[in-house]
């Protein structure tokens, strides 16, 4: 998945109704618990279950009411025609709810999969605590969006305040409360920067199941 792919609003057509459909955190968090884990909601598609095809296109919708509007002709068009022309976007936008994996990013091998309740509630908290974003923005933000924003944060930190390969420091140091990393980005000021941590965090997002 590109990153582009993973950020892309997607249209469905029916005729002359149209409807545009947003991978947002919201609609992932939602549409994955309340199928119990992308298995099912990737086989409920697959075979077109249209009460699901109805809930993920209401839930990921820019417009309620262009959603609503499209629904109705949904429901007076042949069930065929409709799951000849709306499945296949469909299953790329449920694809868009798992983020891009970031390759900068290093994972333990040996930890445990994040389950993905879990990786969305630090995809939030990382967008509204550690870059600041309101929560609507954050909940309207995609997943590869805020792993993107949070990796362009953590360039941003290094460039200011350097790279830890080969300074040896990692190790010793002690980890940093979110508010003190806030604090030494605002104040360009780094009397011992915990690097590691930072690292530990950004490979905890970008792990799923």
């Amino acid at each position: 998945m590109t990153l582009q792919s993973a950020n892309d609003e997607i249209t469905l057509a029916l005729g002359v109704s149209t409807v545009r459909l947003r991978p947002s955190l919201r609609a992932a968090s939602y549409l994955e618990r309340l199928h119990d884990g992308f298995a099912g909601l990737f086989r409920r598609v697959a075979d077109f279950h249209l009460g699901t095809v109805r809930a993920i296109i209401m839930t990921a919708a820019t417009d309620r009411h262009e959603a609503s509007a499209f629904l109705a002709r949904l429901d007076a068009t042949p069930l065929k025609i409709v799951a000849d022309t709306i499945a296949a976007p469909i299953l790329t936008l449920v694809a868009s709810f798992i983020p891009a994996p970031d390759d900068t990013a290093k994972t333990d091998p040996t930890a445990k999969p994040m389950p993905w309740p879990e990786v969305y509630r630090e995809l939030y908290r990382t967008a509204t605590g550690w870059l600041g974003w309101t929560p609507e923005t954050a909940w309207n933000a995609t997943p590869t969006e805020i792993n993107e924003a949070f990796a362009g944060h953590m360039a941003k930190l290094k460039a200011i305040h350097g790279s830890p390969e080969g300074d040896g420091e990692d190790k010793q140091s002690a980890p940093y409360t979110p508010e003190q990393l806030r604090q030494i980005d605002a104040q360009a000021s780094d009397p011992a920067f915990d690097r590691g941590g930072l690292r530990a965090l950004k490979a905890k997002i970008a792990r799923a199941s």
